[in-house]
């Protein structure tokens, strides 16, 4: 996975938040767990949701969120279209007001979106090694 949000004037990689690493990923938008992983295979974070909310487990620490959209807004910096997103991991085309996503790699396992309105622009890139 790979997660770009860039800053606002200029737009450039130095202003942006930038996040690359290997995940697994269980569930659905409604419940799950998403656990990003160190280079030696061990959790860096984890993201736990369900109906009541979501938790974000990283450094020690547990945080508290509503949903898993505002934990990721909160991560992030942006807001990412989380029923889409599950949409597209299986293929589906799933329209977002301000993404563009493609998905013609999706059978070898690649997804790419961009957000460009509203700003930041926000870019996800996924390498999926269970390709179907």
């Amino acid at each position: 996975m790979s997660l770009r949000t860039l800053g606002q004037p200029p737009q450039t990689l130095d202003a942006a938040q930038a996040f690359q690493g290997a995940f697994e990923l269980q569930g659905n938008a409604e419940q799950g767990d998403l656990r990003f992983l160190t280079p030696l295979g061990s959790t860096a974070a984890w993201i736990r949701w369900n109906p009541q909310g979501a938790e974000l487990l990283a450094h020690g620490e547990t945080r508290q969120f509503g949903n898993l959209a505002q934990l990721v807004s909160q991560a992030v910096g942006a807001d990412l279209p989380i029923a889409a997103l599950f949409s597209w991991l299986r293929g589906q085309s799933h329209a977002v007001d301000g993404w563009q996503v493609d998905l013609s790699g999706w059978a070898a396992g690649k997804i790419a979106a961009r957000r460009t309105t509203p700003e930041p622009v926000t870019e996800l890139r996924l390498v999926l090694d269970n390709a179907p």
